[in-house]
């Protein structure tokens, strides 16, 4: 224990502040998978369909910029009330999002939600780090690591039921009574002291990542996407965010208390699980982003099942991560981190194999098995680093920790994005002469001229075998 900060935490509320942990999770955890459901009726009202990837985007970009300053701010003024105020701003921007007018409108107020959920997912995590051992930490994260399983079954239908026999806006104010339990349960049950001390608060510092951040993300996430690589608009983009990247560094390098100190990067175990995690959170958007599309394109499954298959990867990552704390602490932490890389691997090749008329149980398997891989991967490196550091920068590392897998996100996003558009591009371009017609003009036009009932069942064919072309180049490229 250093003199920061103390705890008065019973064995006893342990229970209820992991409930209370589970609780906040649950709202950036859900969030994602309720809206997709809902995005018909969501245009049909608000109108602007062009604007709605930003509804995901703007949320994705809050979250992950913010990551880093909320993570040194609960090392200065500890977790509980960072956690708090990311809670009620999630809140606040849940209640706003349920009140929009326009497409515009609730763009705003996700970008709110994302300022809410970055709290959440710096913090919880890191209070886990404080209250249990490190015997007992990988079963805590699988529980944790659970709530994203669940979310990932219960978004879906949840979601579809609101929409049906409610309205779409009810999608978002489900979460406040969620957050109104966590915000209790934390606020009773987990006590901390911190013992007050001058800190120099690195606002340019802040201000540059913010900015640095915003760029980085949004370019990321137009890359390979909405813009084409080798472009005057892409190379000054690229540019602009190398410029900020330098300046940022600069100006941290400087700073008595930086936002993101410069040992987190120099330390070799905290840059390497840095950058494990900036390569997982890569890999991670391939299954994703496409298995959905896959199970529905290649496999003629509905939207729901297709959900379930994608699930079934985040049912794999908890059961493997309750697990990894017997492994780490009999082999290590790096070699149990090893095992869940090697798994990744093997599973993410198996998928290669598998024919263009699988059974989805096949599917389902490699997922699972893949979903195990990534919480054998996650779970050592988190523990593993927050291990290694005291309390006044566990914050500091867990924040890192987090904001690094979702960078990778966003590479993942920007690369298997644009590996994807160009091999599904290069099969279309090159159809056979008697099905060029049918060909849809780009990939955003491809579902729907595959669900089309004027394409004929050679050129749906086609296009179904592009699918799968595509699919497994972007599971090659995850190598």
């Amino acid at each position: 224990m250093n003199d920061d900060f103390s705890l008065s935490n019973k064995a006893h509320n342990r229970g209820w502040v992991l409930a209370a942990l589970m609780f906040s999770i649950m709202l950036a955890a859900m969030d994602v998978t309720i809206v997709s459901t809902a995005i018909p009726q969501i245009v049909a009202d608000l109108g602007d369909f062009g604007l709605f990837s930003w509804v995901y985007s703007i949320y994705l970009l809050a979250q992950t910029i913010t990551i880093p300053i909320y993570g040194k701010l609960a090392d200065i003024y500890g977790r509980k009330p960072v956690l708090r105020i990311g809670i009620v701003v999630f809140l606040a921007g849940s209640a706003a999002s349920a009140a929009s007018w326009d497409m515009t409108s609730l763009i705003i107020f996700r970008g709110l939600q994302g300022l809410g959920a970055g709290a959440i997912m710096a913090t919880v995590n890191t209070i886990a780090g404080d209250i249990y051992t490190v015997r007992e930490r990988a079963q805590i994260q699988g529980w944790l690591s659970s709530v994203w399983g669940m979310a990932a079954i219960m978004g879906p239908s949840l979601g579809g039921a609101l929409v049906e026999y409610a309205n779409w806006r009810w999608i978002f104010l489900i979460n406040i009574p969620i957050g109104i339990t966590a915000f209790i349960l934390l606020s009773v049950f987990f006590k901390e002291h911190i013992v007050k001390r001058e800190h120099h608060i690195d606002y340019g510092g802040a201000l540059m990542m913010l900015v640095t951040g915003t760029i980085l993300i949004f370019t990321l996430m137009k890359l390979g996407q909405e813009w084409e690589l080798f472009t005057w608009r892409s190379s000054g983009m690229i540019l602009l965010t190398i410029l900020l990247i330098a300046l940022t560094i600069y100006i941290e390098k400087r700073s008595r208390e930086p936002v993101m100190p410069n040992w987190v990067w120099t330390n070799k175990i905290l840059a390497g699980s840095n950058l494990a995690m900036i390569l997982m959170g890569a890999m991670m958007l391939g299954p994703n982003m496409y298995i959905p599309v896959f199970a529905q394109s290649v496999l003629g499954m509905g939207a729901i099942a297709a959900g379930f298959i994608l699930a079934s990867m985040t049912i794999g990552w908890p059961v493997a991560s309750s697990l990894s704390g017997k492994l780490y602490l009999k082999i290590g932490f790096r070699n149990t981190a090893v095992i869940g890389v090697i798994m990744i691997i093997i599973f993410s090749t198996l998928f290669l194999t598998l024919p263009f008329n699988m059974h989805p149980w096949w599917l389902v398997a490699d997922q699972l098995f893949l979903g195990a891989g990534f919480g054998l991967l996650s779970t050592p490196v988190l523990v593993g680093v927050q291990s290694v550091v005291s309390w006044g920068k566990r914050g500091v590392v867990t924040g890192a920790n987090m904001f690094s897998r979702y960078l990778g996100q966003s590479i993942g996003a920007a690369v298997l994005g644009g590996v994807f558009n160009t091999a599904i591009n290069g099969k279309l371009s090159n159809a056979p002469a008697g099905l060029k017609q049918q060909m849809p003009r780009n990939v955003n036009d491809v579902i729907t001229v595959l669900q089309s009932s004027k394409t004929s069942e050679s050129a749906s064919g086609y296009i179904k075998h592009a699918f799968y072309y595509a699919s497994h180049q972007v599971y090659f490229t995850m190598h």
